[in-house]
């Protein structure tokens, strides 16, 4: 790999911060396949589609002389150093058990900063689910989640038409039902405007509890709460398969959307797990051992360029 970083980007705050000590850390996205996965017809792809993004094909750099700002610097990528393929015995005990391992092996290997910061790993390996499993592990200064399936589904064209984009229906609009009339859009303002009142003094209440528990409030122990140095002991990912079908109908009935029903799933089946490891002790008003507060971090900013723009015309990248 040849270094041509005459470009160079300094790293946004959001990126910086997940290369702190404590919020040091990578995405792992596990994609099953219904057939053996080509390797070599996955390594041209990501030649034309994933490296023509600018983060996949930069090196973090340090600028010493500015008191170690970190920049973002492009480079040659060799898809070679990026596409581990390792040799493996299809004929195995226990496959599924195999992919769970390595999985959690990786969580424990940090990701090498001499070259770009991802990597794929192939096993064509026959699991319950699937006959061939890919792994792109990816650090979280590159992206998020979101920013992660829109660049997938850019690299990706409808089997009806292979040159266009996969199509996503967008959330239907409700139609506004309004009251015409001056009295009509009197009680539309007051009820705008008492929103928004809730919503800041919420918004006031939620920062000051934060800053309490960052300077000397503390979380519960509890069985889901790290301790010092959570950061680097393995990991172990488990799945499980729903059928979309399900999640569709309780999303209409409920008149929401997927990533509700989703995470309204996840809160569940974790309270009713604390429940039962903690249940008794409640009974017991023993509540000093029970986990206080939960987070979860949200990216409300939208991108300004589709990735399809970006991969097709990377020279009109701003």
């Amino acid at each position: 790999m040849a270094n041509g970083g005459e470009e160079e980007e300094p790293l946004s705050p959001n990126a910086r911060l997940f290369h702190t000590k404590r919020l040091n850390c990578c995405i792992l996205a596990i994609i099953g396949c219904k057939t053996s996965i080509d390797v070599g017809v996955v390594k041209l792809g990501l030649e034309n589609t994933f490296i023509k993004h600018p983060r996949f094909s930069s090196l973090l750099v340090m600028d010493e002389k500015k008191g170690g700002v970190m920049k973002w610097s492009r480079t040659k990528v060799n898809v070679e150093n990026h596409v581990i393929n390792p040799n493996l015995d299809p004929n195995m005990d226990s496959p599924d058990l195999f992919v769970e391992d390595y999985i959690s092996n990786l969580t424990k290997t940090p990701i090498n900063l001499t070259k770009p910061l991802w990597e794929l790993h192939i096993l064509n390996l026959r699991t319950t689910d699937a006959s061939g499993v890919a792994i792109l592990k990816v650090h979280h200064s590159v992206g998020d989640g979101r920013s992660l399936i829109s660049l997938l589904l850019a690299c990706t064209r409808k089997t009806s038409n292979p040159d266009s984009l996969p199509t996503i229906p967008g959330r239907m609009q409700q139609s506004s039902r309004r009251s015409s009339g001056v009295f009509g859009w009197l009680w539309w303002l007051l009820v705008a405007l008492w929103w928004s009142v809730v919503a800041v003094a919420n918004t006031l209440v939620d920062v000051m509890l934060s800053a309490a528990t960052s300077s000397f409030l503390k979380d519960d122990q509890s069985l889901i709460k790290g301790g010092e140095g959570v950061e680097f002991a393995p990991k172990r990912l488990v799945h499980r398969i729903v059928s979309l079908d399900d999640v569709k109908l309780v999303k209409n009935a409920m008149n929401t959307t997927i990533n509700d029903v989703i995470l309204g799933v996840t809160q569940a089946g974790l309270s009713r797990y604390l429940n039962r490891r903690y249940g008794e002790r409640v009974r017991m008003r023993k509540m000093g051992e029970i986990p206080r507060k939960e987070v979860i971090y949200l990216n409300i900013f939208a991108s300004e360029q589709p990735f399809w723009l970006i991969l097709d015309h990377p020279q009109e990248l701003r």
